[in-house]
């Protein structure tokens, strides 16, 4: 399978901002697959599988992410792609 994946954990003011729904209207937009979930520790957790191209531009999109979010930090681990498609918010 061609494309990469990657598994990214966002920090900062990241929940009740719109984050989660930005980020799925923006993976979607790129046509990446994956889903995008809160944690209770504050971060929100994301996959992003795709063309590489689409991954890196999502990864970067984590750095800003919805308009009233303040990120901190984003850690990024690159996987091998499990052929992921479609994009959800999960709850």
């Amino acid at each position: 399978m061609n494309g990469t994946r990657a598994h990214v954990f966002v920090s900062g003011k990241v929940q009740g901002v719109w984050y989660r729904d930005s980020t799925r209207d923006a993976a979607r937009k790129r046509g990446v697959g994956g889903w995008v979930r809160n944690l209770d520790d504050g971060r929100v957790e994301a996959v992003f599988e795709g063309r590489e191209d689409a991954v890196e531009s999502m990864v970067e999109w984590c750095h800003t992410g919805s308009d009233l979010a303040r990120v901190e930090s984003v850690d990024v681990e690159y996987e091998q792609p499990r052929g992921v498609e479609g994009f959800e918010v999960r709850r």
